[in-house]
């Protein structure tokens, strides 16, 4: 079972352009190259849009959120991008390595991180974490960290995007998101049901807490797969 489908997320191209614009606004110049487009279903957060532009000439790949889930945190990714580009190791691009966080004016922030203990395991568990200075042959100031990701594979760095700018800012913690998909086959099962029913189906066959099968029911229902009914819930056809 590959990486996405553990963890419950479909990833799918919708458009390829082999020839179109963008700005890099690292450089803040125009660029031109191969853009495709994806749509993009993450169990934990909700639903995305991505265009991803490929530099050839300057070796380098821009992730860009175009559409965002609904929330705070959320809309402010919109139009946000991440960087990966060519280093010293063949066949894969890198991205330093920081997570999104929100002050306590509920504006996003980015935190760059320079101590490997602060990496998330997911990154740790599937990709390759190096320092900047291994990667890029350069000395910078701080111990930067960087992710690498093979450099044809536009998927994962969608994924690295979820985990380093969506998740960390998100309310439900990941190892309860992913049971999402698990709640709504369940209440399909019961084709109709009382709220009291789904938190006693859902305790017993997902040891599930009241208070996250409460999390998980509201995200099905700003994504529009399930409804309310007087007492009643159900999955819509």
């Amino acid at each position: 079972m590959s990486l996405l489908q553990r963890l419950k997320i479909r990833i799918r191209k919708v458009e390829e352009r082999d020839k179109d614009y963008w700005v890099d606004m690292s450089i803040r110049r125009l660029r031109q190259g191969k853009v495709r487009y994806y749509r993009v279903k993450d169990e934990l957060t909700g639903n995305w849009l991505f265009k991803v532009c490929r530099d050839d000439e300057m070796e380098r790949v821009i992730v860009k959120a175009l559409k965002c889930p609904p929330g705070g945190g959320f809309v402010q990714l919109e139009g946000r991008t991440m960087l990966f580009q060519k280093g010293l190791i063949e066949g894969y691009y890198y991205d330093v390595i920081s997570l999104s966080y929100m002050d306590e004016e509920e504006r996003l922030r980015r935190n760059v991180l320079d101590n490997i203990d602060d990496v998330p395991e997911i990154i740790k568990e599937n990709f390759k974490v190096m320092k900047y200075e291994e990667v890029t042959g350069k000395k910078i100031v701080g111990k930067r960290l960087v992710v690498l990701c093979e450099e044809n594979n536009e998927k994962d760095m969608i994924l690295l995007f979820l985990i380093q700018r969506a998740w960390p800012i998100s309310r439900i913690p990941l190892e309860i998101g992913m049971r999402a998909s698990d709640l709504l086959e369940l209440i399909r099962e019961l084709e109709k049901a009382k709220i009291d029913e789904i938190y006693e189906a859902a305790e017993n066959k997902f040891k599930l807490e009241r208070e996250n099968i409460d999390m998980l029911l509201e995200l099905l229902e700003r994504e529009g797969t399930i409804q309310r009914s007087e007492d009643y819930i159900k999955t819509k056809n």
